[in-house]
């Protein structure tokens, strides 16, 4: 192999190299070894989108606790008497043990002290929710499968 045809086969073989998008080749021969190595760039890095913000204004219907036995629900005006019983945590309601089970508590259900009125399901966990109260509901402030916040109203007892 003649000087020309060395270089020529050099030159196909970087071609090839560059249409491969390849960072490396090495051919060898009886009478010839050619490595050919090149360095890609770096790939882009990925443009990070803005989470836009989330509202903080809470979803329940009775809002701005007053005491434990008085509700002020903002958009009636008025104060409800009775005790409240909140969520200790966040997570999704559910108001039976399971899915078509009877509901721990319905409005005029007798409830004593430290009885479990629903389960708030937190990080994959069931929490029951015990009442912190002796009463009779007089409302439920949630829907089963809905997400509630920490303090928020779930019963009113009377």
């Amino acid at each position: 192999m003649d000087k020309k045809e060395l270089l020529e086969t050099v030159g196909a073989l970087a071609e090839q190299v560059n249409k491969a998008q390849i960072d490396e080749l090495e051919v060898e021969t009886e009478e010839l070894r050619v490595r050919i190595s090149k360095r890609l760039p770096p790939p882009p890095i990925p443009q990070i989108q803005p989470i836009p913000a989330i509202s903080a204004t809470p979803s329940y219907p009775a809002a701005d606790i007053k005491t434990q036995s008085g509700v002020n629900t903002a958009e009636e005006g008025k104060t409800v008497s009775g005790k409240i019983i909140k969520s200790p945590i966040v997570g999704t309601f559910y108001a039976a043990a399971a899915p078509g089970k009877p509901p721990f508590v319905s409005v005029g259900s007798k409830v004593k002290k430290g009885g479990v009125v629903c389960i708030v399901e937190s990080m994959k966990l069931m929490n029951e929710i015990n009442s912190e109260y002796d009463g009779i509901v007089a409302e439920v402030y949630v829907n089963d499968g809905q997400l509630v916040e920490y303090d928020q109203p779930l019963f009113r007892l009377d």
